[in-house]
């Protein structure tokens, strides 16, 4: 995919997309839990939904403008393949980082909540971090595999991939560091307490290490 040849745009467009994704994800937990009567089912159900469509949509109106990222862990391997400098892969995750809390406040802002929070959320214990190693391998699996067979398919294949990893993983697959970060700054449904975070973290950056290791094999070319 060509990007935009303006860092500029690019770095806007990074910090724009990860706000608008965080107000998806937390606005659509507030508003879940809100209808759901205490039906925790339910309320996953409708955040579920919300931001696996919001992520499509995110990354057709992004993509081709900085490619989309909107997660750390997909830029470190953006780098780590040489597609990119370690400057510009800093510059994308500074600017992840602030539009991921600026999302959080600005879902905050829209429920007419605080907007500054803290997480009481816990979501600790080793099989928490194995979800979310689990997640990120296969959504850098995803990646990787769909823009080798598919390109423009990417978008529709990234959305589904979380749908369904929000049911299938313990740890409702953040699969992000700075949607982790971010979290932790909303004691709401989506929430997670800080203590929990450096788990999370460690999870997703082993995942998308392992993903980069074992994919990359698998899609290597053959010697001719």
């Amino acid at each position: 995919m060509k990007l935009a040849p303006n860092l500029a745009r690019r770095i806007v467009a990074e910090g724009l997309g990860t706000a608008l994704l965080l107000a998806i994800v937390v606005g659509s937990g507030i508003m879940g839990a809100a209808l759901a009567g205490g039906n925790d089912a339910l309320a996953l159900l409708g955040n579920t939904l919300s931001t696996g469509a919001g992520l499509v949509v995110l990354i057709h109106m992004f993509g081709p403008i900085s490619g989309a990222h909107f997660n750390p862990a997909v830029t470190m391997l953006v780098w780590l393949r040489r597609e990119m400098t370690a400057q510009h892969a800093l510059a994308y995750v500074a600017a992840q980082a602030v539009g991921a809390v600026l999302g959080v406040w600005l879902a905050h802002a829209m429920f007419a909540q605080s907007v500054l929070q803290v997480s009481t959320h816990v979501r600790g214990g080793w099989p928490q971090g194995l979800a979310e190693l689990v997640a990120t391998f296969g959504l850098i699996g995803t990646i990787l595999c769909v823009q080798r067979s598919r390109q423009e398919f990417t978008a529709v294949a990234v959305g589904l991939y979380i749908t369904s990893a929000y049911w299938f993983t313990a740890s409702t697959s953040f699969a992000n560091p700075a949607v982790t970060l971010a979290r932790s700054l909303t004691d709401t449904f989506a929430g997670i307490a800080p203590a929990s975070v450096p788990l999370f973290i460690a999870g997703q950056l082993a995942g998308a290490l392992l993903a980069l290791a074992v994919f990359g094999w698998l899609l290597a070319e053959e010697p001719s």
